[in-house]
């Protein structure tokens, strides 16, 4: 039986946080998976990685277990709202890099967001998850929650201390953090959905695992960018569990080794989530058996068949 998980603080805070349809932007409002319409955005980049922005509807082509479905609509939602949860790994293993860590997200964050359409909040991790700043579109609010986020004193490091022989002993709770995070934040707001994850992709203390995770995220049609990085000293990065996030959702993993290369990570994540386009279709099983059920999107043509193709892997259909 899994145990009850929560955030630290602000549970209350979450209640009386606006919403955005409250803040006055009622462009979108979330659509229920499987009732009338499933949406699916997704990237397209050649081998570098480069955005491709000539798709056009007739090249695109979803399939649902399998099964060709009819598309509704086909667009780039270049000016859709994003809200962003910004979770940041506080374990032992991030000593060393959290300073630049943190800066690198204000300067994300001054890039990225609109005052007018977007939100974004920031969570801490490590043993225990803390929510930090509830969802904002200020960025002074940001940035002071980002000052405040420290490497945990339970894990084990002190303030200008020595590393101990276990960086991981006071705990990760990454998938906790994901779980959270897409149930609790992200998964009543309208637009896209984003998770940004920074951490060494080490997990020793959640309740959830990762398949969990990845369900949470499904249900909540949020994709998540992993942010790989840890202690120089150890070069200890668990790819492997970063590249199952990312990937079963549709966003990117990536695992810079300077403050260059996570500058340029964030400006790579910014880029995806301005280049995406959004598929919408009907499924065509009509069932309302809580199942999950696949998704596939492709590119028609052989001058597309070296592209890649990013989107969520799929959905669960409601259930009556």
């Amino acid at each position: 039986m899994i145990k009850c998980v929560s955030f630290v603080v602000l549970a209350i805070a979450l209640v009386a946080t606006p919403v955005r349809s409250q803040q006055g932007d009622k462009q979108e409002e979330p659509v229920q998976l499987g009732t009338e319409l499933v949406n699916v955005p997704f990237n397209v980049t050649d081998k570098k990685n480069k955005q491709i922005t000539d798709v056009s509807r007739d090249e695109v082509q979803v399939l649902e277990d399998g099964k060709p479905q009819e598309i509704f609509s086909f667009e780039r939602k270049l000016e859709s709202p994003l809200t962003i949860a910004l979770l940041i790994d506080t374990s032992g293993s991030q000593e060393l890099t959290i300073g630049a860590e943190r800066e690198a997200a204000v300067r994300f964050f001054e890039k990225v967001l609109r005052a007018d359409k977007d939100l974004a909040c920031v969570v801490s991790f490590a043993k225990e998850v803390t929510l930090e700043q509830t969802l904002t579109a200020n960025l002074g609010s940001l940035d002071k929650a980002l000052d405040r986020v420290r490497v945990s004193p339970s894990s084990g490091f002190g303030r200008g201390g020595t590393a101990p022989t276990n960086p991981l002993a006071g705990g990760t709770s990454m998938f906790d953090a994901v779980y959270l995070a897409s149930d609790d934040i992200l998964r009543a707001e309208a637009g896209r959905r984003v998770i940004i994850l920074v951490t060494d992709g080490e997990d020793t203390t959640s309740e959830y695992n990762s398949a969990a995770a990845v369900e949470r995220a499904w249900r909540s049609e949020v994709i998540i960018y992993c942010v790989g990085i840890g202690d120089p000293s150890m070069q200890r990065v668990n790819s492997g569990a970063l590249d199952k996030l990312s990937k079963e959702t549709g966003g990117r993993s990536f695992e810079p080794h300077s403050v260059e290369d996570l500058d340029k990570a964030f400006a790579e994540i910014e880029n995806d989530l301005r280049q995406q386009y959004i598929v919408s279709y009907s499924p065509s099983n009509t069932n309302r058996d809580g199942t999950f059920r696949k998704i596939e999107i492709r590119l028609a043509g052989e001058q597309r068949k070296d592209l890649r193709v990013r989107f969520r892997r799929g959905y669960f259909a409601p259930k009556v």
